[in-house]
């Protein structure tokens, strides 16, 4: 996955968190009329594992062109859902099903959060208490 990783934006390890990812292969076919003539009968597809990842870097730490042969030209951020509106009908299901997956790590990671937000109760001496997020 790192490597992966750093060959189609220039991410290291050092950049990201490893939140979660699929239990399962995901799979998807490629249909006839989107391969390359020289690809047809000996590529039907692909199989993924999907990893949800938080920057722990910064965004400038993002290289496209980390590699000698660049896989994307742009990048920017998107609402979670966004990329199964985006992406060819034919892969669709596939980053529905990863998305749909892999949003109970996000809402693990809004809970955790959630619980570092302490609201102190006014104490028993009458003293004021205090709003304010710790850690």
């Amino acid at each position: 996955m790192y490597r992966e990783l750093h060959e189609e934006v220039g991410l290291r390890q050092q950049h990201v968190k490893i939140l979660g990812r699929t239990r399962e292969w995901l799979r998807y076919e490629v249909p006839e009329r989107w391969l390359r003539r020289e690809w047809r009968g000996n590529y039907r597809g692909q199989k993924q594992i999907w990893f949800l990842l938080r920057l722990v870097g910064r965004d400038n730490d993002v290289c496209l062109r980390a590699t000698e042969k660049p896989e994307f030209d742009a990048w920017r951020w998107n609402d979670y859902w966004v990329p199964t509106e985006a992406v060819v009908e034919f892969k669709r299901d596939v980053y529905q099903k990863a998305l749909a997956e892999l949003a109970r790590y996000l809402e693990r990671q809004h809970a955790v959060h959630s619980r570092r937000r302490k609201v102190a109760a006014e104490p028993e001496d009458g003293a004021q208490g205090a709003i304010g997020e710790r850690g």
